[in-house]
């Protein structure tokens, strides 16, 4: 059963929508059990063992602990007896307004760390004003780490979720920030952009630079590398300042 299960592919269905599924079907055969009469232990125990099923084809450790983890988590935060179980919708309505459904493709909510890019502005030289674009900004993390590596630089902003753009905006208020989605901006004007996706993403994100990038402008990820397949794009060695590596590639 289990080399059956590891055999799925999971990135068919984007990210978190296995962890909802998951938590929803979960709560479902909670209350089926209930209903026909199986004691509430019995049933627990059950149904936290289908989210453990389900989360086995996630093909990251982070993912499969989070979709594992979340029925029981739920289950225990609402005290099961006391509260709905449709209580655990509003904790995901919640989650879908800060993290739309057409941005569950890209990365979840993970912040740039702290001193992440220090390294950066030895690497790669900018001019003063040169137009540095963080794809995807959230609430600002990366906007605040590029600042310390280009003070002098035009910093933007792109975030397609409206509350997380605001409060990256107020995080942020010397830089441009916008509510987009980073795939239909064009990046020709940027002399940097600066992506912290997830490794499906970076393929796409690669072909969207050879195509609209500027010859000598700069795409910048922190911890996933591009794809082999982008002979447009020279790449310095990976720059190692934090727990993350940050990978540099030049438009040719």
């Amino acid at each position: 059963m289990m080399e059956a299960m590891s055999k799925l592919r999971p990135n068919l269905l984007p990210w978190p929508l296995p962890a909802l599924l998951t938590w929803a079907a979960c709560w479902v055969c909670w209350l089926g059990l209930r209903a026909v009469g199986i004691p509430p232990l019995t049933s627990l125990f059950t149904t936290t063992a289908l989210g453990a099923l389900c989360a086995w084809p996630q093909t990251r450790r982070w993912r499969r602990l989070m979709v594992a983890a979340g029925y029981p988590l739920s289950f225990a935060a609402l005290g099961a007896a006391s509260v709905p179980a449709w209580a655990w919708l509003l904790p995901l309505a919640l989650l879908a307004c800060l993290y739309p459904l057409r941005t569950w493709r890209d990365a979840p909510l993970f912040p740039t760390p702290r001193g992440a890019l220090a390294a950066l502005a030895q690497a790669v030289v900018l001019k003063d004003g040169a137009v540095v674009l963080d794809a995807g900004c959230g609430l600002g993390d990366g906007l605040l780490a590029l600042r310390e590596a280009y003070p002098e630089a035009q910093l933007r902003g792109t975030e397609w979720s409206w509350p997380l753009r605001l409060a990256c905006a107020v995080r942020c208020p010397w830089a441009r920030v916008r509510q987009g989605d980073i795939w239909h901006d064009d990046w020709c004007e940027n002399d940097m952009v600066y992506l912290f996706q997830r490794p499906e993403s970076m393929g796409r994100a690669g072909s969207k630079a050879v195509i609209e990038l500027k010859p000598g402008a700069w795409l910048v990820s922190l911890e996933f590398p591009l794809p082999d397949e982008h002979p447009g794009m020279r790449a310095l060695p990976p720059l190692q300042t934090g727990e993350k590596p940050v990978w540099a590639y030049q438009r040719r």
